[in-house]
């Protein structure tokens, strides 16, 4: 086979039978085949699409690039949630140790920011010590002992989905059907989950930006993962603002542990129970999703989340010292508000703006190898649906680099919009597609 005649074909809008996807796949991950011909694959997958046996099958070799976790020695349902990307989407680090408290193994190997959204890999990583790396003996051994465990990718857990994962990042090839199911189904499908919940995500900070596109995807990722047995429900949820109050790793990972602690971060934690709800329904812990929300909110309130929360950490090495005293952590160097020029109400905060200025200060990235840091973000004073003043902060940046603030304050330069009377509306759960 040759690569360029398949690049080429694709490129045209020709099916590509499994052997050829397979040529790919191999090629790239022996090096035979170049970082820049597999982007332009890539490439031509975002403008020409994959058909439904396509799509099954990349996901499928992408799935058996590497070994697939085996966990039938574990007793019990093995459940797993998988967000699309937003801005302010922390609930991951939540949702593990919720579930897992009320007897639900919770195996889940996340991903990295990508592009305006952000990874729970970097939230985890800036919790000090925190080790996201694990053979699978210590993956299942954690499993079996906390009830979650939160992993990246190994080299041997779909390799081919890490690589291309990578280079979608920095080629403006995240927003691509095919691609996005494929990427998250060879990594669920690997880590042993039997059933999967897939939030959705909808509007300017989500990866797909089109409601009709997200609605496919979702009936895509139900559709492939049924096809390989297991059980499965999408929640498409709103991303048209910042979910939470703050965004940025640490500052997210502290809006989780102020939220398992009591405070009633109301999107976030409508967001989060709904999921839960749906984890303990496919689980059988729950009657239907409504009551698995109940159930979920009892565990908040009687302290066996947080609770939960501090054993994961303990387990992966983490300081649960920090933690517990997370208030004495030190804010980014530099810091910069966003004030209101005039008095109203707000009623738009564009999640895509909000996200891009993240990045720019230091909390994403631009290209596949930056480093991304623990502190730098921006708290939310004011959300969608809020009175203001003229004079009060809107939000604040922080940075470890001054002049990183001036340039994410340009995204934010038409990402509030405020008028002098409450127009704004919203639904937070869209659809549950069951």
């Amino acid at each position: 086979m040759n690569t360029v005649e398949i690049i080429k074909k694709k490129r045209n809008g020709e099916k590509l039978n499994k052997d050829e996807i397979n040529f790919l796949i191999a090629g790239y991950l022996a090096g035979t085949i170049t970082d820049y011909q597999i982007s332009s694959f890539l490439m031509a997958v975002y403008f020409r699409g994959m058909d439904d046996e396509e799509t099954l099958n990349l996901t499928d070799l992408m799935l058996h690039s590497g070994d697939i976790i085996d966990l039938k020695s574990i007793n019990g349902v093995k459940t797993d949630k998988h967000s699309t990307g937003g801005v302010g989407d922390k609930t991951s680090l939540i949702l593990a140790p919720q579930v897992a408290s009320l007897g639900v193994f919770v195996p889940m190997i996340s991903g990295r920011g990508l592009g305006h959204t952000g990874g729970t890999l970097d939230k985890l990583e800036s919790i000090p010590r925190f080790r996201i790396n694990m053979n699978e003996d210590e993956y299942i051994s954690t499993l079996k002992k906390v009830g979650c465990v939160m992993i990246g990718q190994t080299d041997r857990l779909a390799p081919a989905d890490k690589k291309f994962y990578a280079l979608r990042d920095v080629t403006a090839t995240v927003d691509s059907i095919p691609l996005i199911t494929s990427s998250i189904l060879s990594k669920k499908l690997a880590e042993g989950a039997e059933a999967l919940v897939f939030d959705v995500k909808i509007g300017s900070g989500a990866n797909l930006q089109d409601e009709n596109q997200s609605v496919e995807l979702a009936k895509k990722l139900v559709t492939v993962s049924r096809k390989f047995g297991k059980k499965a429900i999408a929640v498409l949820t709103d991303m048209k603002e910042p979910l939470g109050c703050k965004i940025g790793n640490w500052l997210e990972v502290e809006e989780c542990i102020e939220l398992m602690k009591g405070k009633k971060i109301n999107d976030l934690l409508k967001v989060n129970n709904v999921l839960a709800g749906a984890m303990l329904y496919l689980s059988g812990k729950a009657k239907n999703i409504d009551e698995g929300e109940i159930i979920a909110q009892q565990a908040i309130d009687d302290g066996s989340v947080f609770e939960k929360f501090l054993e994961m950490v303990r387990a992966h090495g983490g300081d649960t010292e920090y933690i517990k005293d997370y208030s004495n952590l030190k804010r980014a160097k530099f810091s910069k508000s966003l004030i209101s020029e005039k008095t109203g109400f707000v009623n738009e905060m564009d999640a895509f703006g909000f996200g891009m200025a993240s990045v720019e200060l230091g909390a994403g990235r631009k290209k596949a190898d930056d480093d991304v840091l623990p502190l730098p973000g921006i708290i939310l004073y004011k959300k969608c649906g809020d009175e203001i003043k003229q004079g009060e902060s809107v939000c604040e940046l922080f940075s470890e680099d001054e002049e990183k603030i001036k340039y994410a304050l340009g995204y934010l330069c038409n990402a509030v919009r405020i008028d002098g009377e409450l127009k704004f509306s919203k639904k937070l759960i869209i659809d549950i597609l069951d």
